[in-house]
């Protein structure tokens, strides 16, 4: 049986102090049970304080965190997995992904995946998933790990990069496409077709996005501080989209990748 990730989620890339303490707690008790981090975020200690005083039980919490690729190696792995548990304040996560393939597979795949499934079958985490991984990558790991063991790849997906071939191959092998910058860091909300379709289903263009996303069966980590925005992503979940907007929705497909870091992978 497939663990079903919460959708949506509270993505907390780029959020510190104040600006995080807010978007938790709001998220929380607007009944956002799913909180994404990653150790390269640098704000896993605050998130486990947050959560450790929310008054929200952990079982009811969905948790995940990301292993940097500097500790992908067997020696690093588990410490590094162990240390971010301290600072979350919890004996688990519910799901730990491996942030980046390691670049130019430095530290072999057979060595990190095996790594990851240690740190399931040690407890440390409930699931287990990759992001950032090409489909020759995503095959070399379901080689590695066997098929049905990885739950998600988190991968960038919006309108603008619709990364058709990489969410079609994670749909057939039954692993669950976990979409970053869902909004394009708020491009979505320059352009016109999207505006269009919000104005016609007198919605916002960030709700249309998210509810593009949730018809495509992606779960979605939009990031925000606001208790409006916060509110109105969950709200987009009860939007319907027509054929009609969704076909004019992949008309936007551009290839604008926004990720992209020197030690990338070569995308699909």
């Amino acid at each position: 049986m497939t663990t079903a990730i919460p959708n949506p989620g509270l993505g907390t890339f780029r959020l510190k102090g104040d600006d995080l303490k807010s978007a938790v707690i709001e998220a929380l008790d607007l009944g956002y049970r799913h909180i994404d981090t990653a150790q390269i975020y640098e704000n896993e200690g605050e998130i486990g304080d947050l959560l450790a005083t929310s008054g929200v039980d952990r079982s009811e919490l969905f948790i995940t965190t990301k292993v940097w690729h500097t500790n992908l190696t067997r020696d690093a792995f588990i410490p590094s997995v162990r240390e971010s548990l301290a600072k979350l304040k919890t004996d688990y996560v519910d799901l730990l992904l491996i942030h980046w393939p390691s670049p130019d597979e430095e530290v072999p795949m057979e060595e990190y995946i095996s790594q990851l499934l240690e740190s399931r079958k040690l407890g440390l985490a409930r699931n287990i998933g990759i992001s950032n991984f090409t489909i020759d990558q995503m095959e070399r790991a379901i080689h590695i790990a066997g098929e049905g063991e990885i739950l998600t790849n988190q991968v960038e997906v919006h309108p603008f990069l619709q990364n058709n071939a990489v969410v079609e191959f994670c749909q057939r092998n039954n692993i669950v496409v976990t979409g970053f910058m869902p909004l394009a860091v708020g491009k979505v909300l320059e352009d016109d077709t999207l505006a269009m379709i919000a104005e016609k289903h007198n919605a916002t263009i960030a709700q249309v996005v998210l509810a593009w996303l949730k018809q495509s069966g992606i779960v979605v980590i939009p990031s925000s501080t606001k208790r409006a925005h916060l509110a109105s992503n969950l709200a987009a979940f009860n939007l319907s989209l027509p054929e009609e907007d969704i076909a004019d929705i992949q008309q936007l497909d551009a290839n604008y990748r926004i990720a992209a870091p020197d030690f990338a992978p070569t995308w699909d």
